[in-house]
């Protein structure tokens, strides 16, 4: 069955679901999901530390919004594939936000017959189908460091290519990292 919409939970209020435990019998979730993001960061580390790559574009959220692993990664794995291919491994990216918050779902069937494939609202807790990451308005999603301020408009054309497979709306930040 393939996944529900990510209109069903990007931009409702929500509690944080996050409580497992090391003992099944006190963990309120059995099972989780695991995580799809393989790396936070990529790039020369080192040298974004040091100083050298002191031109950052920020990707910040406008509004208050869940936004599910399999679309971070999505944008990852592009982002990650562009800089590559410009830079060859002389930038750095960072993914700041990290999927906690575990989404639940109650099957419904529909159709003729399905009425008596399922319990309506009783034991409508649901189960457990995806992680997503909390956002709050103006908080960070990616960031970008690179050392030639020539490049600049390159980065932020990949960064607006991104925004059809992310849920909210976005805006791009620009600043200088002083060591």
């Amino acid at each position: 069955m393939a996944m529900r919409k990510a209109a069903a939970y990007s931009k409702k209020h929500v509690v944080p679901y996050t409580r497992t435990s090391k003992r099944k019998e006190k963990a309120y979730i059995k099972a989780v999901p695991p995580s799809c993001i393989i790396k936070l960061w990529m790039g020369n580390l080192g040298a974004f530390e040091d100083g050298k790559m002191p031109h950052v574009l920020t990707v910040v959220t406008t509004e208050n919004i869940q936004i599910r692993q399999n679309a971070l990664e999505a944008c990852r794995r592009f982002i990650h594939k562009k800089l590559e291919d410009e830079f060859n491994g002389q930038y750095y990216f960072r993914i700041i936000p990290f999927a906690h918050h575990v989404q639940r779902e109650n099957k419904m069937l529909t159709g003729a017959g399905s009425d008596r494939m399922q319990t309506g609202m009783q034991l409508s807790f649901g189960k457990t189908i995806a992680k997503a990451a909390i956002m709050k308005k103006n908080e960070p999603i990616f960031s970008i460091g690179i050392a030639n301020p020539k490049k600049l408009p390159f980065v932020r054309n990949v960064l607006k290519q991104i925004k059809a497979k992310l849920p909210c709306k976005t805006r791009i930040i620009y600043s200088i990292k002083t060591a």
